[in-house]
């Protein structure tokens, strides 16, 4: 046992060097960006989110940058679209679209991302944003200027995340840390392996030639993951992307409660690893490596107490990179780990019984 918390407390501090090291890599937009030479539409998906689309349009129509903003209303029952309205009254710059019924086999997130985007009209750029996300005034244009300047074809700058909750804290800080800890950036960018690659749709950009090469959402219809298949489909068509830091440019708050938080995270964790078996052998690898070494320090364990540090240190990196919160949320790592797991195996239990729902459809 001493000899296996041993190499668990190696992992995990080999795993926070590589933390380190893609923090010094991470791509970064400008703080003063300039214009985008080609025209720009920004997507906005939108279903019964009344209580936040009149923040989210307000900081598009504060862009710097000259843009077209499509809202592509995917059937609301809450007023959205009247809020809509309001809010753009009289800016020709916003067009509010009735979207089409959802079609056998799709999902509605893509349904409406791919109906958004065949609105685009000229656009060389296509910017997609979800409603729960506030940009700062520069944002659309750093997010094309990262494409210019890295030569990518689809960049996914992440929002910093905003964690109020016990469970919110608990739990968000683990996205951005799961690709700083595991994914190797730089070679993400060129590999079209499905396994090298992280995307957030709340914020993405890609190049429209790029898109259309890889099919676009309609390609993607049935993933509930849409973002990471979109980048998926534009590496197979011989394109790059990759996730970048988004702290400056947005702001995010995905959940509002500890139940709004696990229904989230039920719909969607079960496709985040391929199949039972790639989540089993995640969820024994994040334990070993992170849970076990931190009981042993409990029962006086140096090398537990070794391995439960370097956790706390991977977490403490992601924090000052991504601009969340290091302290004291970073101390309660190895309870996030424990958290995350058994809410992978709460969403493969509900894909099993088929009762797994989003906003109102089934998936």
């Amino acid at each position: 046992m001493s000899r296996l918390l041993r190499y668990a407390a190696l992992g995990a501090a080999a795993a926070t060097v590589h933390s380190a090291l893609n923090a010094r890599v991470l791509r970064r937009p400008a703080a003063a960006p300039p214009p985008p030479a080609g025209r720009v539409a920004v997507l906005l998906p939108v279903r019964d989110e009344a209580a936040r689309v009149e923040g989210c349009l307000r900081a598009l129509l504060a862009q710097t940058a000259d843009v077209r903003i499509v809202v592509l209303d995917d059937g609301s029952t809450d007023g959205t679209a009247a809020i809509v309205r309001q809010t753009a009254a009289g800016d020709d710059r916003v067009e509010l679209v009735t979207g089409a019924p959802l079609p056998p086999g799709r999902l509605g997130k893509p349904h409406a991302c791919a109906q958004a985007a065949a609105r685009a009209g000229g656009a060389e750029h296509l910017v997609f944003v979800d409603a729960d996300v506030m940009l700062a005034p520069h944002a659309v244009a750093a997010c094309v200027d990262l494409l210019e300047r890295h030569g990518l074809d689809l960049v996914s700058p992440y929002p910093r995340q905003l964690a109020v909750t016990p469970a919110e804290r608990l739990v968000q800080p683990l996205l951005q840390w799961s690709w700083l800890t595991f994914l190797p950036l730089r070679a993400a960018e060129r590999s079209p392996r499905p396994s090298l690659t992280a995307a957030n749709g709340q914020l993405l950009a890609v190049r429209r030639d790029a898109y259309e090469r890889a099919g676009g959402h309609a390609a993607v219809a049935g993933e509930v993951l849409e973002d990471l298949a979109l980048l998926r489909a534009v590496k197979r068509s011989g394109g790059r992307g990759v996730v970048a830091d988004g702290t400056a440019l947005a702001t995010c708050r995905m959940y509002s409660s500890g139940p709004a938080l696990a229904a989230g995270y039920e719909k969607s964790l079960w496709a985040a690893f391929g199949s039972p078996a790639g989540a089993t052998a995640t969820a024994a690898l994040l334990t070993g490596l992170y849970v076990v070494p931190a009981v042993a320090a409990l029962a006086g364990s140096r090398a537990g107490l070794a391995g439960y540090l370097a956790g706390v240190a991977g977490r403490v990196v992601t924090a000052r990179a991504t601009g969340g919160r290091a302290w004291p949320d970073a101390l309660a790592h190895p309870v996030s780990v424990v958290a995350l797991v058994a809410l992978t195996g709460r969403s493969w239990r509900a894909r099993r019984r088929g009762t797994l729902h989003w906003k109102g459809r089934r998936l």
